[in-house]
């Protein structure tokens, strides 16, 4: 049975319950809202609003990861993330999440206030990453990631990818409980396999630790809909209902307060079996 997971000064309880990430992104050119929040005021105002709206946790990132992104160098992704995430725990006791692959960044993150590292590689980027996990006593969240979207059998090879990223983190002494897995969504993966993995999510509990769920606005949404970008917002909806019903602990999002009502109600449907008296004798009922 799953642990209940300690980010930052808050604990979550692992099952039941599906918590919102809120996504911002300090950048000048991330898929789906680069530039947006990019200066500080902005980024403060936005985290704000996201609070308000049902976020548990905000993840700040520095550097776009869409596809053909251009990598920037590690001052340049502290420049942008230091001074957000000092302004966001001077203001709230929110968990804060650092979006990078990079352990130099990460630990900078760290020192100004974050409490998990979301790594797009799986600790498998920078070998060092691991050990300033354990280090700076953090949370890390592995994502499946991969060079190529060549895979001999998709399912065994994403399952020895993401056992390899769990061992490197066991390996370096970090705490099961500091530990949750992201399937990846739109990484290294084709459109089918990104169909298929949120379709089956729910194998992603195989692996013992808290699943992340991060399909929001994403080319699988636009894909289907033959969406751009802005009107992706009721497909990651329906992602976010199907991540719910398979248990999944969290999802990231960028539209915190849509996704929230989404969530209330796909759990309250999932669990609306404990609402039913077991008597069958019980013969009243509302008419509607």
């Amino acid at each position: 049975m799953l642990q209940n997971m300690r980010i930052g000064s808050r604990d979550f309880a692992i099952g039941g319950k599906t918590y919102i990430m809120g996504i911002l992104n300090v950048t000048p050119d991330s898929f789906s809202d680069g530039g947006k929040h990019n200066r500080l005021e902005e980024a403060v105002m936005h985290v704000g609003r996201m609070i308000e709206e049902g976020a548990d946790i905000i993840d700040v990132g520095g550097e776009s990861t869409r596809p053909n992104y251009t990598m920037i160098s590690e001052e340049e992704e502290i420049e942008r993330v230091v001074p957000v995430i000092e302004a966001i725990r001077k203001h709230w006791d929110i968990p804060i999440s650092i979006d990078t692959y990079k352990s130099k960044v990460a630990r900078a993150a760290c020192r100004a206030g974050a409490d998990l590292i979301n790594d797009i590689w799986g600790l498998k980027y920078d070998l060092e990453m691991a050990n300033t996990v354990k280090e700076m006593n953090t949370a890390i969240c592995l994502m499946h990631n991969r060079k190529t979207a060549y895979y001999q059998y998709f399912w065994g090879d994403f399952k020895t990818d993401m056992h390899e990223s769990i061992d490197i983190a066991l390996r370096a002494g970090i705490a099961k409980d500091k530990i949750m897995v992201d399937p990846g969504i739109g990484f290294a993966k084709t459109y089918e396999m990104n169909l298929s993995l949120i379709h089956q999510i729910d194998k992603m509990h195989e692996f013992g630790y808290p699943v992340l769920l991060g399909a929001s606005r994403k080319s699988v949404v636009g894909l289907t809909l033959k969406e751009p970008v802005e009107n992706r917002l009721e497909g990651t909806l329906a992602t976010t209902v199907v991540a719910v019903m398979q248990g999944c602990h969290f999802i990231r999002v960028h539209d915190v307060m849509e996704n929230k009502r989404a969530i209330l109600m796909a759990e309250a449907i999932r669990n609306s079996e404990e609402l039913i008296p077991s008597c069958l004798a019980c013969k009243q009922f509302p008419t509607y």
